[in-house]
């Protein structure tokens, strides 16, 4: 072997390692983002015949992160597995989720233990007579001061959420529980308008932000806008010369998959469409790994805006899905729509916002090519293709 073709063999060898490196650079940072990705418990309070009902959905995922559930470690909690720990549940959920009035704990009775069903899995639901040492009534509880207090699930992952849903007579309102803000106060002065809409959008917000699905969908379709086609292979595109070009392509994909999650979501929440989860969350795996690949096939890939739009259709549902769960003010219920659709487009700008600096600046590299665009896309098609497997039953 000659001089050269050494030389062009130790070259090959190098780029070839630097690929795999940043394979698995990459397969590592997304198995780490899936496994902190966050988890909701859905708690109501509500009056029936003059009595507190306090209900609370906590993911069966996480009560057997607590307690051991799957004994058999098939992957699989059996209701007969949870009721073997029935007890040390219910007392659990019970030290973690405290209602107030007047600086005196109200008392939980006997929990009606069952299993539900949500857009993301099977959850574990408690509901409780609520009895405060000062009875509530219709007459007395506009002027009634209610605290809770949770704090379940923060020990084991500091980015869970509970999600508190009000629906007393005259008193709607919505809170969230983070390890930070474990308390709430409940009164009638909660229940303007201004204040729906804001708490609504802090929950369009957070949602975008701890839905790795999503942002890996985003960032799929924005990953090429600094990058000029042509009929080469897309680790062969040169940059685009003018941040014009990239600004204005990021702004049609954006904008595409707006107003089509837009549509969805409102139709979905005004009960005009209501697909299944069961399909939806299997759908919108299939997205993220459609678009990936897209990226892979050069100049006969789809546009970038189309799909946005026809796949934000589908995204729409999901976050539809997520803001049901959440519990809508039925008086308020504009204020709410309005406030997690701007939430979602502002959390979804924030991450624009930082991507598309950076993508600009490695533009002319190797790395962001071969790195960002070839193994990222790869490795976003199969991470895609995990959660097909895992939202289908099939993992």
């Amino acid at each position: 072997m000659n001089a050269t073709l050494r030389s062009v063999v130790r070259q090959l060898a190098k780029f070839s390692n630097l690929k795999a490196a940043l394979a698995l650079t990459l397969l590592g940072f997304l198995s780490t983002a899936q496994a902190h990705s966050s988890s909701n418990s859905f708690l109501s309070l509500r009056m029936d015949a003059e009595r507190l009902i306090l209900r609370a959905d906590v993911s069966m995922r996480d009560v057997d992160m607590v307690f051991n559930l799957d004994q058999d470690r098939n992957g699989q909690v059996t209701w007969a597995e949870t009721q073997v720990k029935e007890k040390e549940i219910t007392q659990w959920l019970q030290q973690g989720i405290q209602l107030q009035t007047s600086g005196q704990t109200c008392a939980l009775e006997t929990a009606d233990l069952q299993a539900s069903e949500h857009a993301d899995g099977i959850y574990l639901s408690a509901q409780w007579q609520v009895v405060c040492p000062i009875r509530i009534t219709l007459e007395n509880l506009p002027s009634t001061s209610l605290g809770m207090r949770y704090n379940l699930i923060f020990a084991q992952d500091n980015l869970h959420r509970g999600l508190l849903n009000v629906d007393l007579p005259e008193l709607q309102s919505s809170h969230m529980f983070s390890p930070d803000r474990p308390e709430a106060v409940i009164t009638s002065t909660q229940n303007s308008v201004l204040q729906v809409f804001l708490h609504y959008l802090l929950e369009g917000v957070w949602h975008i932000w701890i839905g790795i699905d999503h942002i890996l969908f985003l960032l799929s379709l924005l990953v090429l806008a600094p990058l000029q086609a042509g009929r080469s292979r897309v680790t062969q595109w040169p940059a685009v010369p003018r941040a014009r070009t990239a600004v204005m392509e990021v702004l049609a994909v954006v904008t595409a998959f707006t107003l089509a999650h837009s549509i969805t979501l409102g139709a979905s929440v005004l009960k005009w469409l209501e697909p299944s989860p069961n399909i939806i969350e299997p759908a919108i795996a299939i997205t993220v790994v459609l678009v990936a690949l897209n990226n892979l096939l050069g100049w006969s890939a789809v546009k970038r805006w189309p799909l946005a739009f026809a796949f934000g259709l589908i995204h729409g549902f999901g976050f539809a899905n997520v803001l049901l769960d959440l519990g809508l003010p039925t008086r308020s219920l504009a204020a709410a729509l309005g406030g997690f659709n701007v939430g979602v487009e502002l959390g979804q700008l924030a991450i624009v916002g930082v991507f598309l600096p950076m993508a600009w600046l490695l533009r002319h590299t190797a790395f962001y090519r071969w790195g960002i665009v070839f193994m990222g896309s790869i490795t976003i098609a199969i991470l895609g293709t995990l959660w097909v497997l895992e939202r289908t039953g099939l993992m």
